[in-house]
């Protein structure tokens, strides 16, 4: 059968993208920036290192640091890989949204469990002509991870939700009145712009990734919405921030005794994906993809 993903006896390293703020998390000890090269080109930003109550973290500002890269410009490809070759097994994102529902006001955090992508100018996989893949997407998040999060919220009594389906929108323009009413009419509960393609790309490399979408504000279709100030949606953006680094301190103990692959598939999603008969593969290609294909190759 070959390599199962991470070999047995192996700890986890927990990979974290989000907002910068994220980083200042209290009791990471050992920390250290480092640059992680990628073929795909440059990652937002180095990578943070460091350790949280015997976890082995690694930290990426999905943006950069001070928020420079908007959602469409951010290199998806190169954070993954980079996350890889950092020896990351599972990724948490934090994402700010907003919200399609009544019942999820500014302030509420949605575990995701689906995906709606209206995301139209993004590359979307490291696949291509030369190494053709077509992996398994069907249930897009880790549900061993998602599990952890909704413990680790519970016991923080965050207000949060367990399942929900985040509308990726390309962007950086919000919703229209009525694309925003159309998204409601789909039953999307959450609406942000930077969830795909990372959960895709972290799916073929065989990364186990959960999201916890941080409510800031409701959507255009919401008759209180022109009412809200840019200094609320601030306020609120500090508050989730908060919760978010007590979240990552709260669940990392609970994912580092893990030492098996993952037992949902994650680990192995490539099996059964390469469709590229071995002949016909690009060597170049190959070269690129070392770091993602490197396990599912060696079987």
């Amino acid at each position: 059968m070959g390599n199962r993903g991470r070999a047995s006896g192996t700890p986890p390293v927990l990979g974290i993208i989000g907002g910068s703020g994220l980083y200042d998390i209290d009791g990471l000890v050992n920390q250290q920036w480092k640059a992680v090269s990628s073929p795909f080109g440059e990652p937002s930003d180095e990578l943070l290192f460091g350790e949280l109550d015997g976890q082995q973290l690694v930290f990426l500002p999905r943006h950069g640091r001070g928020h420079r890269i908007p959602p469409s410009e951010i290199n998806y490809r190169a954070n993954i890989d980079a996350m890889k070759r950092a020896g990351v097994t599972e990724i948490l994102s934090l994402s700010a949204v907003g919200s399609l529902k009544e019942h999820l006001p500014p302030g509420m955090f949605v575990v995701v469990d689906q995906f709606i992508d209206r995301s139209i100018a993004r590359t979307k996989s490291f696949f291509g002509t030369g190494m053709v893949a077509h992996v398994g997407f069907g249930h897009p998040v880790c549900k061993r991870l998602g599990a952890a999060l909704e413990r680790a919220l519970k016991e923080l009594d965050i207000a949060h939700q367990r399942g929900g389906t985040y509308l990726v929108m390309e962007g950086p323009q919000f919703s229209t009145m009525a694309e925003s009413q159309l998204y409601q009419s789909w039953g999307c509960d959450v609406i942000g712009m930077t969830n795909m393609p990372e959960a895709k790309l972290a799916r073929e490399a065989e990364l186990c990734y959960a999201t916890v979408a941080m409510v800031t504000d409701y959507d255009c279709w919401h008759p209180d919405h022109e009412h809200v100030t840019v200094d609320a949606i601030i306020k609120v953006l500090g508050e989730n921030a908060v919760r978010a680094r007590a979240l990552v301190k709260r669940v990392a103990p609970m994912l580092r005794e893990r030492a098996d692959p993952c037992a949902y598939g994650c680990q192995t999603a490539l099996d059964n994906a390469l469709i590229t008969a071995t002949d016909k593969r690009d060597p170049a290609l190959l070269v690129k993809l070392e770091a993602i294909t490197r396990r599912a190759l060696a079987q």
